[in-house]
């Protein structure tokens, strides 16, 4: 791996992002670690040592993430890569949402992937090549009690990596997406401890899966060893959804 990959992650202030931070940047990537809270991203961009830059910003803010933009590339160059992680976890019945849930949940999810890669894509494209994963949740192929806005975000993500990859495929953009079961990360930890045990009793592997585990289906992806995946949702889910 050469030092001329360099990454956004988005909501990399802990949990999944996290991971994929350390992994990226254990294989070499220049990382801009983003999150919605400023230190977080901070301690982790630390934590990765060298290679990696922190910034805080809202992805559904076009502002913040046209600093986001610079800041990478003023510290390490074009962005070759881009991980639409940035996530947001709200639990009710849908009776009892309220536009503004519904809202947020869509503009953390599906409006910060839009705005993130429009950002990008332009570079990328101009030096035909790039990659793009976008992370999603298995919640968007099945669906998911309690989690209707949360389950429709996810899926709307799925939908826009399938139709953005026919249409920059051919020049040289990877866009794929992991769709991971529930994984040990503060965002599921928030959910009611019965929707968790309910949700463990599911999974054929009879267990929740862990940041690095997804890590890993990322790094795969954003590696030249995927370069026949186009417009795909990896699983790593436990075994929730078996396609």
């Amino acid at each position: 791996m050469t030092t001329a990959n360099t990454a956004i992650v988005t909501g990399a202030g802990s949990g999944i992002g996290r991971a994929i931070v350390q992994k990226l940047a254990g294989q070499g990537y220049n990382v801009l670690v983003n999150d919605y809270n400023p230190a977080a991203a901070e301690a982790v961009a630390t934590e990765a040592r060298s290679g990696a830059r922190a910034i805080g910003g809202d992805v559904s803010n076009p502002d913040d993430v046209a600093a986001m933009v610079a800041a990478a590339e003023g510290a390490f160059g074009p962005v070759t890569h881009l991980v639409n992680c940035a996530g947001h976890v709200h639990q009710a019945r849908f009776t009892d949402l309220e536009v503004a849930d519904f809202d947020r949940m869509i503009a953390v999810h599906l409006r910060g992937t839009f705005l993130c890669t429009r950002a990008v894509l332009p570079g990328m494209v101009a030096r035909g090549a790039g990659c793009v994963v976008n992370i999603a949740s298995q919640l968007g192929q099945i669906g998911g009690v309690e989690l209707v806005h949360y389950s429709a975000a996810k899926a709307g993500i799925i939908g826009l990596t399938k139709a953005l990859a026919r249409e920059v495929s051919g020049q040289g953009v990877r866009v794929n997406a992991v769709a991971p079961g529930p994984i040990n990360t503060p965002l599921v930890r928030s959910l009611s401890p019965e929707w968790q045990a309910a949700k463990a009793a599911e999974l054929p592997l009879g267990r929740f899966g862990e940041p690095e585990e997804v890590a890993e289906a990322v790094a795969f992806l954003c590696s030249p060893a995927a370069s026949l995946f186009v417009g795909q949702t990896l699983g790593p889910n436990s075994g929730d959804v078996m396609l």
